[in-house]
């Protein structure tokens, strides 16, 4: 079986932190977001290569990041676009993946910013329990959210119903970027460009696909984050530290309140300060600082300062003089 990575987006929402590093670098905890997911890719023996699916501009950065680490399965394969205005959409990207790296085995396909509370080796023993097209489902609690994703209508566990992006959503059960489809199956993605269908989200092929050869869902209940904005994923490293703090031996920390889920990472120094629900990247200085539910990426200085729901982006000096 082979497992693609997505890690092509340009993760505008959350700019000036993504603009020039991959969201899925993004620490939660101890680890990163997508090294959550190769962990779980690199220990399941049925997946013998991993795709990293990313664009031109961020291609370096996995590089490194692969040449870094321990992981044995992963291979980078680039997509040929460096902006946002230039991506092919998510299945179009995925079918010119399928044909370059010549793909002609079951495929498991995962989101590289997804945060997931299940075990990927249970998504895909389901999914060879039924030896059919395989995506994962969730209940995200709101009609307002379900706006935003592929609405799941199922009988017992088959998808009987797929709206991608309903405006007037009948349920709050959603697919997540989590999908596994059988050999037999990939095949189909170019079939469905080729009769002019969108490109973009992996919904509108499932919705197309759903009609034709039936699709399963493996619901689970948990956690499920989609980090997209500052929001989510804040949300997710709360999820993760479980309401504590996680300051690196590194860090100075000195006369400061550290409240609930805090990251304070290596070489960062704050002082005469209070943090709560924030995540402070390396290298950062901030003096006499009340920061909440922020973001403070690295490098940056900060005096006197009273922020809330702030996103700061790298190199940035602010004072706030008396």
């Amino acid at each position: 079986m082979k497992a693609v990575v997505l890690a092509g987006g340009y993760a505008t929402r959350l700019w000036p932190i993504t603009k020039n590093r991959p969201k899925m670098f993004l620490p939660v905890g101890e680890s990163t977001v997508i090294d959550r997911i190769f962990d779980e890719l690199e220990a399941d023996d049925r997946i013998d290569e991993v795709f990293v699916s990313t664009n031109e501009r961020f291609a370096d950065d996995f590089r490194y990041h692969l040449a870094d680490s321990e992981y044995e399965k992963p291979t980078l394969s680039v997509e040929e676009t460096s902006e946002e205005d230039e991506k092919f959409g998510v299945v179009g990207a995925l079918a010119q993946l399928f044909e370059r790296e010549n793909v002609a085995d079951d495929t498991l396909v995962i989101a590289g910013d997804n945060l997931i509370s299940f075990d990927v080796s249970d998504f895909v023993d389901f999914f060879e329990s039924k030896e059919a097209p395989t995506l994962a489902a969730y209940d995200v609690g709101s009609y307002e959210r379900a706006k935003s994703y592929g609405l799941v209508d199922l009988d017992g566990d088959e998808v009987v119903d797929f709206q991608e992006k309903p405006d007037d959503p009948k349920s709050t059960l959603v697919s997540i970027a989590c999908y596994a489809f059988p050999a037999d199956v990939v095949p189909l993605f170019e079939t469905y460009l080729s009769e002019g269908e969108n490109p973009d989200e992996p919904g509108w092929f499932i919705q197309w696909l759903q009609g034709r050869t039936g699709v399963h869902a493996y619901t689970f209940e948990g956690a499920w984050f989609d980090i997209g904005t500052p929001e989510s994923y804040l949300d997710a490293v709360a999820w993760t530290l479980g309401g504590d703090s996680l300051v690196d031996d590194d860090a100075t920390v000195e006369n400061t309140v550290v409240g609930d889920d805090v990251h304070v990472m290596g070489g960062a120094e704050v002082v005469d300060s209070s943090l709560d629900r924030a995540v402070v990247f390396p290298d950062a200085s901030l003096y006499e600082c009340d920061v909440r539910n922020s973001i403070i990426d690295r490098d940056t200085r900060l005096e006197n300062i009273d922020f809330s729901g702030a996103l700061v982006g790298a190199h940035t000096h602010i004072t706030n003089e008396e």
